[in-house]
């Protein structure tokens, strides 16, 4: 019989050469594209790639590498990567912070990066990112390449392609070898024990409201929740924001000088939102709080789900993003071993919808998109990079995440033999990214944050039937105009009677459109 140390050579063994039969595959990819280059024999001699991030630090380079890197230049031996990026974290790090300091705008130093007198080749941005380096012009067009080099992207989930053409203008300016997703959840036991119908694909959020409230009953800690718009919180200011992604409402005008919160979409909005609180149809802060874990007759409740109530029984609907599936595998292990654990009988359909906007879901970001720098010194092989990191033998590899889904809808599978829903983590297409002219004004007036700030105790007071949600809106919308006077007047610094300053660094942050960038 075999000892420990003897057993645990045999698995790396194994290991490597699973790892080496995978990359074998990967390198005939490579060898034939660069066949395809011809034979000029300067492919042989050593040369660098360099491929470009938005923002990058010391501390995860490596992981960039891992993750981005090293499988190509692994198989591509005569190519060295360079690894750039436009913002480096520790340059803001080790900086003392200063409100009335303008802080660097993301897009600019990307913009720089880009026309730099040592550019990068590729480039691999988010799609609101990608949408401004194609109008800019920037960034190369792909048609014509996935043309003449016949690269296969009838493969690639429509929606992840229809999401990157929303960008590009109808045109695709680059790949992504992975995007993140979110579905519903349901329990299907709640649904079975109180004879109602499950939820389907393609439900409109009315239908998922009317099935929430047919589930929801009991009282104090045995109450049994129809909904929650996310897993670990219950703020209802920012529940409308993920419910409104879609409708790409303003909080105010393209120049932020008047406020666009006192009308009817952001009145049904906040009335639906406020509803479903008010008549406890989707848990508040307290509830998440009270059904998991904490001090019960002076003694620590043991938790293991640390407040997640769809896993307790507790919610019946749930928006959770794909790596949940991994944890609700890990549940149902853990409940074979442990009988105190329950083990939820679960699947998934769509993100529900708006009859407005049907067909879109608002959970699928693209977050790895991959582009040829318009000034790129060595478009071969960025193109090349492209290519081997979203063709389909590297999707093989991939499609072992348990946090990302790869592109390619021919290896998107349930994980572990599990039976659940898989395409609806990818049947809908994204909320298109955000108008850029907004992004640039958040990051010309970082002020900007503080609109939003004003309104999450304004829908308290809703809760607490302090006020209609006429009157919270109004509210907003007086405020807001008084408060966006201000940061025109003073975009970065302290503000009178705000009590604070500039909030956030770079790009990103709390969406004028509530619509998520990915």
């Amino acid at each position: 019989m075999e000892n420990k140390p003897t057993q645990a050579r045999t698995r790396k063994k194994a290991v490597l050469k699973a790892s080496s039969m995978a990359l074998s595959a990967a390198l005939i990819v490579s060898g034939l594209s660069a066949c395809s280059k011809g034979s000029s024999g300067d492919d042989a001699k050593q040369h660098v790639l360099r491929v470009g991030f938005v923002s990058s630090s010391a501390d995860n380079d490596q992981y960039l590498r891992q993750q981005f890197t090293d499988g190509y230049e692994l198989t591509h031996p005569n190519v060295d990567i360079e690894i750039v990026s436009a913002m480096n974290y520790d340059d803001q790090r080790y900086q003392e912070p200063d409100p009335n300091k303008k802080q660097p705008d993301t897009y600019e130093k990307v913009k720089e990066m880009m026309n730099g007198s040592n550019p990068p080749d590729v480039v691999i941005v988010d799609s609101g990112n990608l949408q401004r380096l194609a109008q800019d012009n920037l960034i190369q067009k792909l048609d014509s390449l996935i043309q003449d080099k016949e690269f296969d992207i009838d493969d690639i989930v429509p929606s992840v392609i229809n999401g990157i053409k929303d960008a590009g203008d109808g045109s695709i300016y680059a790949l992504t070898p992975t995007f993140s997703s979110s579905a519903l959840f349901y329990n299907k036991k709640m649904f079975t024990d109180a004879g109602v119908e499950p939820p389907t694909d393609n439900m409109t959020w009315t239908d998922i409201f009317t099935l929430a409230k047919r589930i929801a009953k009991g009282e104090g800690k045995d109450r049994k929740f129809g909904l929650s718009f996310n897993r670990y919180s219950g703020d209802p200011f920012w529940d409308s924001q993920t419910y409104a992604a879609p409708l790409q409402l303003k909080i105010f005008d393209n120049k932020a000088e008047k406020m666009s919160v006192d009308t009817p979409q952001w009145k049904k909005v906040w009335g639906d939102v406020a509803d479903l609180y008010l008549n406890k149809i989707v848990p508040s802060q307290e509830d998440m709080n009270a059904g998991g874990g904490g001090i019960i007759k002076d003694k620590v409740a043991y938790d293991p789900f640390q407040g997640d109530m769809f896993l307790s029984g507790r919610v019946a609907m749930t928006i959770g993003g794909y790596d949940y599936v991994s944890q609700l595998s890990q549940a149902k292990d853990a409940a074979t071993k442990n009988p105190k654990i329950s083990n939820v009988d679960w699947d998934v359909v769509t993100v529900p919808q708006f009859s407005e906007v049907p067909g879109v879901g608002g959970n699928i970001y693209l977050n790895n998109l991959m582009a040829i720098n318009a000034k790129a010194q060595n478009p071969d092989d960025a193109w090349d990079f492209i290519a081997f990191n979203n063709s389909k033998e590297w999707a093989k590899l991939k499609s072992r995440s348990t946090y990302e889904m790869v592109s390619r809808k021919s290896f998107l599978k349930p994980k572990d033999g599990m039976n659940y829903n898989i395409a609806a983590f990818y049947t809908l297409k994204p909320v298109p990214p955000q108008d850029p002219a907004i992004d640039k004004l958040y990051q010309d007036m970082p002020n900007l944050y503080q609109v939003q700030q004003v309104a999450q105790p304004l829908f308290q007071e809703v809760l607490q039937k302090k006020k209609s949600v006429d009157e919270a809106l109004k509210s907003w919308q007086t405020q807001g105009d008084v408060l966006l006077q201000k940061i025109k007047t003073n975009p970065n610094g302290p503000l009178d009677g705000t009590g604070g300053g500039a909030v956030g660094i770079g790009g990103g942050g709390p969406l004028i459109n509530v619509q998520p960038v990915g």
